[in-house]
């Protein structure tokens, strides 16, 4: 089980904001081999949800009100250590993410840019597919939608 907290970005300890930015680039940059730059400006106006085991971070969200990247509320940069996957972290990361929006920017509607792989998992937390496939930073994603409550 997971310790979850909730923080803007203001509220982000040096030592917290340190380790989110290791893990994406651990996920995003080496395993998955995606050059992108991962501090874009936009961590400033996001919601972190962050993921402890015992004291280590093993999972991240970042959230945005409507507006500050889609027009609906969003979640991105979803990831999991990958020796903690085996767990269901994925969903608890989620999970708190989606309620997160919910009380804190009182809208029940979510967009999401999914990589394709992970379809079938955002799909068993209630998002469904919208438009075709596309490639961000050379990965295939999709976009997909959560409206309402599960």
């Amino acid at each position: 089980m997971l310790t979850l907290q909730v923080k803007t970005f203001q509220e982000l300890t040096k030592e917290e904001l340190y380790s989110l930015l290791q893990l994406r680039s651990q996920v995003f940059v080496v395993e998955q081999d995606c050059v992108y730059l991962d501090p874009d400006g936009k961590d400033q106006k996001a919601l972190h949800v962050l993921g402890f085991k015992k004291k280590t971070l093993v999972a991240y969200t970042r959230c945005f009100k409507p507006g500050d990247y889609f027009k609906e509320a969003s979640i991105g940069r979803v990831v999991v250590d990958r020796n903690q996957r085996k767990h269901r972290y994925g969903y608890q990361i989620m999970e708190a993410s989606i309620a997160a929006i919910h009380t804190r920017f009182n809208t029940k509607k979510i967009k999401i840019s999914a990589q394709t792989y992970l379809q079938k998992f955002y799909t068993n937390l209630g998002f469904k597919q919208t438009g075709t496939p596309y490639l961000e930073d050379g990965i295939p994603h999709i976009g997909m939608v959560l409206e309402g409550l599960r």
